[in-house]
């Protein structure tokens, strides 16, 4: 599968370096595709794209802060009929939540790229589990919310690559509690100093 990374930080490096040892394509869509982080994904191997081009994609992920978040949006290119994935979450620079439970990063980006089906993942853990998800003696869960059930289907699969257990989340409007659910991670790894190595998991009897 063709994938378009916007945002090549921890979050979106993590995603792409275990996309690509899945066997997928990825891409990382920049503003600046001249500069000293574009040079280091050059590198490393991955291809580099303008953010006007990131459409072309199968799949586009979005993986920046939430202050860049509706820039990022409008700046890519067609993506009616596209699969967008929000891998964002809403926070202040107090790392708070900056949205309640009325709206969400997800439906945010649903208005600002009508026609494309948005789907939520890959918010509810740290980086560095996204890219080491099989080195859990359990398999940590991911859940995935959307409203259109054949991008959903896609997107659970691209979790199961990273070697989550994909769970269906329901509606993207899910996103509203899958957002304060990574408030919960982030509480718990640098206040509680549970540490960043845990991740969610569905236990079952």
């Amino acid at each position: 599968m063709e994938i378009a990374i916007v945002g090549a930080g921890n979050v979106g490096g993590a995603l792409g370096k275990g996309w690509r040892k899945a066997g997928h394509q990825v891409g990382y869509a920049l503003r600046d595709t001249a500069g000293t982080k574009a040079d280091e994904l050059r590198r490393g191997g991955f291809n580099l794209l303008a953010m006007t081009d990131a459409g072309k994609a199968d799949v586009i992920v979005l993986a920046v802060p939430w202050p860049n978040l509706s820039d990022a949006a409008k700046e890519l290119g067609r993506v009616d009929g596209k699969i967008i994935v929000d891998a964002t979450n809403p926070l202040t620079a107090e790392m708070e939540l900056a949205l309640g439970f009325t709206d969400s990063a997800a439906e945010t980006v649903a208005r600002l790229a009508p026609g494309a089906h948005v789907v939520k993942a890959f918010n509810v853990t740290g980086s560095d589990n996204m890219a080491l998800a099989h080195a859990f003696k359990t398999k940590p869960m991911m859940p995935v919310a959307g409203d259109d059930a054949p991008a959903k289907a896609k997107v659970m699969k691209l979790a199961e690559d990273l070697g989550f257990e994909a769970v269906d989340a329901g509606p993207l409007k899910t996103a509203r509690l899958l957002e304060p659910m990574a408030m919960f991670w982030i509480k718990q790894a640098f206040v509680q100093n549970q540490g960043r190595e845990f991740a969610f998991a569905l236990a079952r009897r």
